[in-house]
């Protein structure tokens, strides 16, 4: 599959990884954000209509009160097992028709 409903994927929680990659068990998914949950209100204090930054708030979760608003990003499970905190896609893997997703 191509990058873009590889991406679709990992938004709907699934981990996702290219069938070329040399690492084994590597695999890219997404975090997502947090913002600060308006109790009262019923709703994330920097909402603008459904998004937070041009994002779905469907990609956040409820943050502690007084925490700073972070962003959903990609992180990548790395062959040796460490984490890739805010992974970006290569040009190759963007342009790349290889991509699955996982069990």
């Amino acid at each position: 599959m191509n990058f873009g409903k590889a991406l679709e994927a990992a938004k709907q929680g699934a981990r996702i990884a290219r069938a070329g990659w040399n690492g084994k068990r590597m695999f890219v998914f997404l975090e997502k954000g947090s913002s600060v949950w308006d109790a009262q209100n019923g709703e994330f204090l920097h909402q603008l209509e459904d998004k937070i930054e041009g994002v779905s708030t469907s990609l956040y979760n409820r943050g502690a009160d007084g925490s700073a608003t972070r962003l959903p990003h990609l992180n990548m499970y790395s062959a040796t097992g460490a984490t890739v905190i805010g992974w970006l896609a290569s040009q190759t893997d963007m342009l790349a028709e290889d991509w699955q997703i996982l069990e």
